[in-house]
Parts: C-alpha cells; structure tokens; sequence
C-alpha cells in the first residue's frame, strides 16, 4: 500500500477522498446528523481524522510530518486569529451598513446554528449548544486542514511541485463543500438554476480558502495558522455571532462570509507573492555575485 501510494500519489488522494466525501454525503443526506442534539456533521469528520491515521501509518509519517508541529502553536494561532479577526471585523461592519442603509434596525445574537446557504437553520441556545459547537468545530478543523493541508497536500508534493500540490487540494476542497448545496437541494430549499449558481460559487470560495491556508502553513512552517482562521470562519462567524434584523437572522451571512474570505485571502497572497519576490531577488543577487 505505501509503494502504490507512492508511486500514484493523485490517484491515491482522488481514491482517499472519494472515500471520505461518501461519508460526509451520507451522513448530511442521509443520517442528517446537524438535525440531531447533537447539530453537527461530525461523523465524517472523526472518520476523517481515523483515515488520517491509518495512511500516516501506512506511508511511516509522523502527524506532525503534514503540518502538526510540536512548536510554533501559541505564534500559529494568534496569527490566524488575528487574520480573521480583522476581516470578520469589516465584513460585519459592511454587513450592518447595507441593513441598516435598507431601513432595518439591527443586533448581534450570541447562539448556536447550523451553517445553511439558504440562511435557514435551526436556532439552539445554551452553554451546553456552545460548548458542543466549539468542539466540534475544532475536530472539523483538525479533520479538514490535517487531510486537505497536510495529508493531501504532503503526498502530492513528493512528486509535484508546490504549485500543483497547494491548487490540487484546494480543487479537492472545493468539491468538498457541494454537499452543503446538495443538501438544500434534496430537500427542496432551492431549484436546479439555484444548485448551479450556489454550488459553482461555494466550491470556488472553499478552493480559495484552501489556497489560503496552504500558503499560511507554507509560510508558518505549521498548520496552525490555517486552522486557527477556519476554525474563527465556522466556529465564531457562521455558527456563533450573529446578526439579527427585524426581517430574520443572518440574512446577509453569504456576504459576510465572502467578504471576510477575499479580503483575507487577498491580504495572504499579497504577502506570500512580496515574500516569493524577495525571496527570488535574493537568489538572483547571490548569484550573480558568484
């Protein structure tokens, strides 16, 4: 098993992931685990940190081989916090200034929801609900960045460049999350065109973040970074801190999202392509200088 995941490496990842996606599938179509007490999808996610398992033994890898570190956690997660922080912070800001420029009076509501494109979602208040939703919003994050960042991305790059490696799981990412519009499909929240629109978007908005958070752990050298901002994006933005008008709840929770993501993501890449371009005039002046 360790030489044909070697020798395959984007087979093998495309096989691993269909596995995992099947699950997720059938646990949020099918089991509907986010309906229950329990409101999470969280089967998948501990399958998925079991899988990780198995194929770190299987290949002789460490966890912290695919961005687990045993230093840099404290530095990881106040870099990532702090990221998403500063653009949740002006995607809120954008967000009530559109409400209120549309004559609704506004507040925030600290509960938990379940993530739902269409803005409709069961409302649980609570510390128990709370304290549920951040735990397993941390096995997600942990399931998510350890498979797409670090397991995924640490097999492809054994034979591919870094390039390939980082748009390879973020692709994977992407169609990852066509399960959340799969689902309002079924169950008829939305039509086909509906589907279409929301379901290119979405994966296109999850492939960036995984971008993202590949040059984050390419940049901290952990993939601590990576999850503390996902982890701030689920946790703190869709499923704790909302906005409430006299229409609804988190009725512009899409926007928010988009907003805080393209500007995090445009704050990422501009530092990553003046740390590549620094980087590459340094190896050019040495050699030359030779």
């Amino acid at each position: 098993m360790k030489e044909m995941i070697s020798k395959h490496t984007t087979l093998s990842c495309w096989i691993i992931f269909a596995v995992l996606i099947l699950v997720h599938g059938f646990e949020a179509i099918v089991l509907r685990m986010d309906e229950t007490v329990l409101g999470e999808n969280c089967i998948n996610k501990l399958f998925g940190i079991l899988v990780i398992f198995i194929v770190l033994r299987l290949l002789d890898w460490r966890w912290e081989d695919i961005g687990f570190s045993r230093t840099g956690f404290v530095k990881g997660v106040l870099i990532g916090f702090i990221l998403a922080f500063c653009s949740f912070l002006i995607s809120y800001i954008v967000e009530i200034i559109l409400l209120r420029n549309q004559g609704l009076n506004t507040h925030f509501g600290f509960f938990t929801t379940g993530f739902s494109l269409t803005g409709e979602a069961a409302i649980h208040t609570g510390i128990g609900y709370i304290l549920m939703c951040v735990f397993f919003n941390i096995v997600n994050v942990i399931m998510e960045e350890g498979t797409f960042r670090g397991l995924f991305h640490k097999i492809i790059e054994t034979d591919h460049s870094f390039r390939f490696a980082v748009l390879f799981q973020a692709i994977l990412f992407g169609i990852w999350h066509i399960v959340t519009p799969l689902h309002n499909l079924i169950d008829g929240n939305i039509n086909v065109a509906t589907f279409f629109v929301l379901g290119v978007g979405y994966t296109i908005l999850a492939g960036l973040m995984g971008v993202k958070w590949a040059l984050l752990y390419r940049m901290t050298g952990n993939l601590y970074a990576g999850m503390a901002d996902h982890f701030f994006n689920n946790c703190i933005a869709t499923n704790l801190l909302h906005v409430i008008t006299d229409t609804g709840t988190d009725e512009m929770m899409i926007f928010r999202v988009i907003i805080a993501q393209l500007l995090s993501f445009a704050l990422v890449m501009t530092i990553w392509l003046k740390r590549s371009g620094s980087a590459g005039n340094l190896k050019y002046k040495m050699t030359t200088k030779r």
